[in-house]
């Protein structure tokens, strides 16, 4: 559709009716004709305006937020909701002379406060008791590990080592919070790029016994949801006609039994008769990084230092199933976290130089990220 500015439509009008006029007619600013033309052109611009909105709600191409999920919904599809972060925090103290329990729900926070985790029920660790509504240190017990999952769903939950630190309210008997190892498993609520890519997806997949349906079946369980599916191939690499595998990983390199379980249940419903497959978690790659950053005059060293950190162990743990890591790509990354970073040298991946190659079986995950 060709638009018309404010101008052009006064340009045009005026152009149209001297045409059909015998003789000059006034149109300076100010006279009569010209404001009839000014106001005819400012209505038609509205009208324009709202056709344009018209033609964008009825597409789903160039519809976003609210009209795209109403565009969507009117086919029984939906946006992939946000995921809330998951992981272990370690709670210690320094006496273990008394019983301490921590019970379900308390809640531990980044040192800002912009993020709050709250304990969830794991029946399966050692430490929980129904009874006491909690997970219980024994006398004797300096440390506990217990889960915990973000109260706001979102990327924003991914925090970094030691990230949880502060309790929201004081726990007898237990003196320290912590968290081991990143949070990794957060994501965002689908985006409309994302969105209108996976309905394509659904539309192509609609035949079945397909990739493409195998694919959108995977990823429409949650968001951030990555895959790698072998055909004819057994997954110790041995050749199986009539077999596919496919490798999941939901962020963490350690998709849960029940994810696992899930993606089963969803390609079994779209593959073809006859066809056999299996579900496998990623095999995870840890990479180890050490490096020396100089820090400019004026920059606080432990904080930029801290921020290369973090930028380090965020960029390994966003890497998809079977990406490598290119050991050059870390200097930059280093570069990248801070312009107070004016040098970065003796950097080593793994203790050596060469590149971390990952197969589509693996996940590269960050381990030790030290930067001197």
């Amino acid at each position: 559709m060709t638009t018309q500015d404010f101008t052009t439509l006064v340009r045009n009008q005026v152009t149209a009716i001297q045409s059909k006029a015998k003789s000059l007619l006034d149109f300076t600013i100010g006279s009569v004709l010209r404001s009839v033309v000014e106001s005819n052109s400012a209505v038609v611009l509205w009208l324009q305006g709202l056709i344009l909105q018209v033609l964008a709600l009825t597409r789903a191409a160039t519809s976003s937020g609210a009209d795209l999920d109403s565009w969507v919904n009117d086919y029984g599809f939906s946006r992939l909701p946000a995921v809330a972060a998951t992981g272990q925090v370690t709670f210690s103290r320094f006496m273990a002379s008394l019983q301490a329990v921590v019970l379900i729900g308390t809640q531990v926070e980044t040192a800002d406060g912009g993020q709050v985790f709250i304990v969830t029920v794991d029946t399966t660790n050692a430490a929980y008791n129904a009874g006491l509504g909690g997970y219980v240190l024994p006398v004797n017990t300096a440390s506990i590990d217990v889960p915990v999952e973000a109260m706001v769903p979102g990327s924003a939950g991914n925090v970094i080592v030691d990230g949880l630190n502060t309790f929201t309210q004081s726990i007898p008997g237990v003196d320290i919070v912590t968290n081991a190892a990143a949070f990794t498993n957060g994501a965002d609520a689908e985006t409309d790029s994302a969105l209108r890519t996976r309905f394509v997806a659904w539309i192509a997949s609609l035949s079945k016994a397909t990739k493409n349906a195998i694919g959108y079946a995977i990823t429409s369980l949650q968001s951030g949801l990555q895959y790698k599916l072998v055909e004819n191939q057994d997954y110790n690499g041995t050749t199986k006609l009539g077999y596919f595998f496919v490798v999941i990983d939901d962020g963490t390199g350690v998709p849960t039994s029940e994810l696992l379980a899930s993606v089963g249940n969803a390609v079994d419903a779209v593959r073809a008769v006859a066809i056999t497959f299996g579900v496998f978690a990623p095999v995870v790659l840890t990479a180890d990084v050490v490096m020396v950053v100089t820090v400019a005059a004026g920059y606080d060293s432990t904080a930029t230092k801290a921020l290369v950190q973090a930028a380090i162990q965020n960029y390994i743990n966003a890497l998809p199933l079977g990406q490598t890591l290119f050991y050059t790509r870390l200097t930059q990354v280093a570069y990248d976290a801070s312009s107070g970073v004016t040098n970065v040298t003796g950097v080593t991946l793994n203790a050596g130089v060469a590149n971390l190659t990952a197969t589509d079986l693996q996940v590269i995950k960050a381990g030790t990220v030290m930067v001197n």
